[in-house]
């Protein structure tokens, strides 16, 4: 699914033909996506100018004057710009149509995404009560040692836990973790400090990384210009499963930790 470095992807790409450009209208072919659209969207978007496109964890928040959407990709959403004219595929389910002569078109095959408004969106059941951002400057060691002590949660999970810090998803945490040397199966509680500054600057290192590559592709990731992330060349643990560890050569190990693929190597991640 979507992670943190390809909703921010698809951010950037998006963006410059959205912000400061009013919406002239919303076509809407399925509203039973994870959460229904509600039925007095269209009424509420149309005619609003998008003064920014931020994101927030894995959510695009369209603010305007009289408040935000929120988009959600889901596991297999995407959005890209499109001329208005061009024909909806099956699995196009919302066109948003803005007076520049483009549309933004969202796609999501398995419809676990979802288009949602806020009129505070910090204030939304959805968005008040996560972790901060893992680029922001609050997010460091010192944030990650306090918030794990007296913690059993194995930290692979820890770190995946939105109310300790946002969009830190299944790959990148493994990616995470082995760029800092910690076994994911370790109790959160006993990491020291000083390897939670570790994890902390590898966290933010593979995303910014993920970033600039364009995010990951595994399945079917496009960002919003059409085109494929090209991060999964350079993963070091998650799926590499039986293979060389770069670092010493041992074998690559996986295991199950919260019920995701965890990816590792015994030799290196202590």
């Amino acid at each position: 699914m979507p992670e943190l470095p390809e909703v921010e992807t698809s951010r950037r790409g998006i963006a410059p033909w959205l912000e400061e450009q009013r919406i002239q209208d919303i076509t809407i072919r399925e509203r039973r996506l994870r959460w229904p659209v509600p039925n007095d969207l269209e009424a509420k978007l149309t005619g609003q100018t998008v003064r920014a496109l931020r994101r927030r964890a894995k959510y695009l928040l369209f603010d305007t004057d009289r408040g935000t959407a929120m988009l959600h990709l889901g596991m297999s959403g995407s959005v890209r710009i499109i001329d208005p004219d061009e024909p909806a595929g099956k699995h196009d389910h919302i066109d948003i149509r803005f007076d520049n002569g483009k549309a933004l078109r969202f796609r999501d095959p398995r419809r676990f995404g979802s288009l949602l408004w806020a009129d505070d969106p910090g204030e939304h059941p959805l968005l008040r009560d996560l972790g901060p951002e893992p680029l922001d400057d609050v997010f460091d060691g010192d944030y990650l040692f306090g918030r794990s002590r007296n913690r059993k949660i194995a930290v692979k999970p820890f770190i995946m836990n939105a109310s300790i810090v946002v969009g830190v998803g299944n790959i990148y945490a493994s990616e995470a973790l082995f760029s800092a040397g910690i076994n994911p199966k370790r109790a959160a509680g006993r990491v020291s400090r000083e390897r939670m500054w570790r994890l902390a600057d590898a966290i933010k290192s593979v995303l910014s990384r993920a970033i600039d590559a364009g995010g990951t592709t595994l399945r079917d990731f496009h960002g919003g210009d059409g085109e494929p992330g090209y991060f999964k060349q350079k993963l070091d643990a998650y799926g590499r499963e039986g293979e060389a560890c770069r670092r010493c050569d041992a074998e690559i190990s996986a295991v199950v930790l919260g019920q995701r693929s965890t990816f590792y190597c015994k030799r290196c991640q202590t």
